[in-house]
């Protein structure tokens, strides 16, 4: 029986229906930006493996560290222990960090750190006797996770109608969305801003904190947004005492071309939320990072103030000696990161030229685009998608949006030779 009967028979996938989605592709190894399947079929993996895979896949720097540390130290609990993994990780990431950020709480998944970002904003006013800052604040089209609080910030993404009899009230703000030569940008950001300030003018007392994804939303469709919003925005925030959360899960650790999102906007929010690319894809890890006033908040002289959170697998020392090894390649990943950046400028060009395609842009080394396909599930984008497959592409449509998200050891022309594929697609499809 093959690798994917087997699996039609025994398991349940994410973010699946499974009555009318293909047969999932086997895949037996993978080396570099490539994945092979059990025929020998080789995928350019354009996304990063759900975007987590920041080097290449199987890098042997990762593996070593994986290895050494398995046969040293395979687990502790963290509450009342530490190890050299934990410790050093933490000091390695706030290094390159803003400086205001001083403490790092590890987690195991990107919905999980963002969850930890939500408690440490609510509980900190609470902490303080401000027992009515119970109000958040997110972006439409957010995406922060698929856990209750998650899903509460992010409701607005359509992913969880299902589940909204569960989810707590967030109050939602236009995001002001933006491509190449977009003209009406600054009215749109204004107008964003006029809503958030009269909002704060009547709210901000009741307000624990605004969580957005810096400089990308990911799966709300890869929109963007510019640096100098993201400065008046937190502007506006620290003008109402409001917390900021950054769910930087995704843009994170290069993505955005600098090391973190709030670097290239030039931005200090109060938490940072972190996985994904942590350890470049190999194990589950996660962190919530934040300034000393949050940290200081939760000290006392008894458990009430203490923040009431932890998981059986917190600072796995295998999956932060990953992460540490993932660390040491990002700094040397820096031309690389710039020229997927300067390719997606190019290329992006050239299929707005090309193909019927809306709003094209980019940042750093993440690039998107529109097609009228009809939406998520829709023929059409059920035909593209396995186009893609079928020329040895590794591409997930977002509804509407195709996008790259490649790992940073892609070569140029590589990377090239796909988007040329892609319209040639797209053409194919659509015409």
């Amino acid at each position: 029986m093959s690798l994917s009967a087997r699996d039609q028979a025994a398991l349940w996938h994410p973010f699946t229906q499974h009555q009318t989605a293909a047969i999932p592709v086997p895949i037996v190894s993978g080396k570099g930006a490539y994945l092979v399947d059990e025929n020998g079929k080789r995928y350019l993996d354009l996304i990063s493996s759900w975007w987590v895979n920041l080097h290449g896949h199987s890098h042997p720097a990762i593996a070593k560290a994986i290895y050494e540390q398995a046969m040293t130290l395979e687990h502790v609990i963290f509450s009342g222990f530490t190890h050299e993994p934990a410790v050093q990780y933490a000091e390695k990431l706030l290094a390159i960090l803003p400086s205001q950020f001083t403490k790092v709480f590890y987690s195991d998944n990107g919905s999980t750190a963002t969850e930890i970002g939500l408690k440490m904003a609510y509980q900190y006013w609470r902490n303080q006797g401000q027992d009515k800052r119970r109000r958040f604040m997110a972006f439409e089209r957010g995406y922060h996770g698929d856990t209750v609080g998650a899903m509460s910030v992010g409701k607005s993404v359509g992913f969880y109608p299902a589940f909204h009899d569960l989810l707590f009230s967030v109050d939602m703000f236009p995001y002001p969305a933006t491509w190449l030569n977009d003209e009406n940008v600054e009215v749109k950001e204004q107008e964003t801003l006029n809503k958030i300030a009269q909002y704060l003018d009547q709210h901000a007392a009741e307000t624990a904190a605004f969580i957005l994804e810096p400089l990308v939303q990911g799966a709300g469709g890869m929109n963007m947004c510019t640096p100098r919003f993201l400065q008046k925005l937190e502007k506006l925030l620290r003008a109402h005492d409001v917390l900021i959360i950054y769910d930087e899960v995704m843009v994170g650790f290069g993505r955005v071309g600098a090391d973190f999102a709030c670097i290239k906007a030039n931005t200090v929010p109060d938490i940072i939320c972190v996985s994904k690319g942590i350890t470049g894809g190999f194990l589950p890890l996660a962190a919530t990072i934040c300034q000393e006033k949050i940290y200081q908040a939760f000290l006392g002289d008894t458990f009430a103030k203490a923040l009431a959170h932890g998981h059986s697998y917190t600072a796995n020392p295998i999956g932060c000696a990953a992460a540490l090894a993932s660390l040491e390649l990002l700094k040397q990943s820096e031309p690389q990161r710039a020229m997927i950046e300067k390719t997606h400028q190019q290329e992006i060009a050239n299929m707005a030229a090309r193909v019927a395609v809306e709003k094209p842009r980019y940042c750093g080394t993440i690039a998107a685009f529109e097609l009228n396909l009809g939406g998520y599930g829709s023929a059409a984008s059920r035909t593209l998608q396995n186009r893609f497959v079928e020329k040895e592409l590794l591409i997930r449509l977002l509804g509407n949006t195709i996008y790259f998200l490649p790992p940073y050891c892609i070569t140029e022309a590589e990377l090239k030779k796909a988007y040329k594929i892609v319209a040639e697609e797209i053409q194919g499809v659509i015409a």
